[in-house]
């Protein structure tokens, strides 16, 4: 699975002038073939029994401040990783008119404190061989600081760290060189054909739902103030529903003292939990032309609302998406790369978050192939849709996703993630013990049943990025096209000519 807009580090779209003629009708139109040619060789060889794992478990505190205190202690290597996630802090709860801010305030929140420069900060993580780094994104609930450091520097990190947070000063001077820095990123995005498409399926999935916005604006940066940043850190970076894991060579005891003599002053607000919506139903498919003149390829992207993290549906889902797009051995790789030769990759996959996250798949092709390979692209979802998976070729999907998990069971940092995750979602106690029981245990007809559910072709949103005057017509015969430009900006609607 890969996730495109994760919880932590670790949305009300135009209806159509005429309705669309299922893109499912229309590939069945085109003859080319599906797979005949790609052979799969030098498999390794598989048990059939279910991997059992016996994990490590985080041992977790709340401190009094209302701090969710986790740690995993390993002692291998004299290192310790942590990870601040503040729920409440995404750029999820930006303020309707500032899209934007919540990523603002994480990215200048190293700029300086009350006592540090930007470049005092830096220095010192040089100097202790740490790392500190403060995200977000547009559509996340939380923000999230993650650092590492060696056992010995642990404390100093700590301090720096903890100073970072709680006491940024928001410079107007950082602010001022960092608003240069993000107007020419922002430019420069819209040069680049997978954010066009990213930004273009995103408000058809979400419409004005918060994961519709992909990006600020030139406008909600050059209005922010230093008083906009300490307003949003004052409101939105607080203890009350935010935890601290970390994980490496040190234990709960100490990692208790050290977390409540840096954050312990940090005072609880009795601010309560914050909560997310849904999207709003998707609307009917259509397709979405960005037009960008001379373009020697086309970016395709197709997608649809799916599942929340905590669906049943999850671990199904999860199944479904390795057989189509999971990987270098998925359907979509093997038909339009390693059969048709229509590109470098083929790849699908999901977001599944407290709210209803989407689906999605992505290649990108030849102008002069733009219309086969969609065509061949919703034939695959159609055969998915329509047909059992083969007994082989289901059980190597499996076998592939509990292979990739307990290669990940190597790191205690991922441990400590998936403790995380466990925590953030009120999963079981022993969800990810039986990971791979769970993902054994889906049938070829709980497959085929997800992908009829959420793969509902009258449901797929088509967007391509590309050469309009070459593959305009093309995509036509999947349905009618809305036209934008690269800015952004609607030129034709469907239907109407205009």
């Amino acid at each position: 699975m890969c996730v495109r807009r994760p919880y932590v580090v670790l949305g009300c779209i135009v209806s159509a002038v005429v309705s669309l003629i299922g893109v499912h009708i229309q590939a069945e139109k085109r003859q080319t073939q599906s797979i005949v040619g790609a052979e799969v060789k030098g498999l390794a060889p598989v048990s059939d029994e279910i991997l059992q794992v016996n994990l490590p478990r985080a041992e977790e505190a709340d401190l009094h401040n209302g701090l969710h205190l986790m740690v995993l202690e390993d002692r291998r290597v004299p290192v310790v990783s942590f990870q601040m996630i503040l729920i409440g802090a995404g750029g999820y709860y930006d303020p309707p008119d500032h899209a934007g801010l919540a990523s603002f305030t994480a990215s200048l929140l190293r700029e300086g404190t009350e006592t540090l420069s930007s470049v005092e900060i830096a220095e010192a993580l040089e100097t202790l061989a740490s790392r500190l780094t403060i995200s977000t994104d547009m559509s996340l609930q939380a923000t999230s600081m993650t650092g590492s450091s060696l056992t010995e520097h642990l404390e100093q990190t700590m301090a720096l760290a903890a100073d970072v947070l709680l006491r940024p000063s928001f410079p107007e001077e950082e602010l001022a060189l960092f608003k240069d820095r993000e107007r020419a990123g922002l430019m420069q995005q819209r040069t680049r054909p997978g954010f066009l498409a990213v930004e273009r399926l995103a408000g058809a999935i979400y419409g004005n739902h918060p994961a519709g916005r992909t990006s600020p604006t030139p406008v909600t940066l050059n209005k922010t103030t230093r008083d906009d940043l300490l307003t949003f850190h004052q409101t939105h970076y607080i203890p009350d529903h935010a935890v601290f894991a970390m994980a490496g060579d040190i234990s709960m005891v100490d990692a208790r003292t050290l977390v409540e003599k840096y954050l312990g002053a940090w005072a609880r607000t009795e601010t309560p939990q914050p909560t997310v919506q849904d999207p709003e139903p998707i609307g009917p498919s259509k397709v979405y032309l960005i037009n960008r003149a001379a373009s020697v390829q086309t970016n395709l992207l197709v997608g649809t609302q799916a599942i929340k993290r905590t669906s049943q549906d999850y671990d199904i889902l999860t199944v479904m998406n390795q057989i189509l797009g999971g990987g270098a051995t998925g359907r979509l790789f093997m038909n339009l790369r390693e059969d048709k030769g229509y590109t470098y990759g083929a790849y699908s996959s999901f977001t599944a978050l407290r709210y209803r996250g989407d689906w999605e798949a992505s290649t990108e092709v030849r102008t002069e192939v733009t219309g086969d390979a969609l065509a061949e692209l919703l034939r695959e979802l159609q055969r998915i849709r329509d047909e059992a998976v083969p007994e082989q070729e289901f059980q190597d999907a499996k076998r592939s996703i509990i292979a990739s998990f307990a290669l990940s069971l190597e790191s205690p940092s991922t441990l400590l993630g998936n403790s995380v995750v466990r925590h953030l979602y009120d999963l079981t106690d022993d969800y990810w013990e039986r990971y791979p029981e769970r993902i054994i245990s889906v049938t070829r007809e709980q497959v085929q049943e997800v992908a009829m559910k959420y793969l509902d072709a009258d449901r797929l949103h088509i967007v391509a990025v590309g050469d309009g005057e070459r593959i305009s017509d093309v995509l036509t015969s999947f349905g009618p096209v809305d036209v934008y430009d690269d800015q952004g900006t609607l030129v034709t609607t469907a239907g109407n000519g205009q």
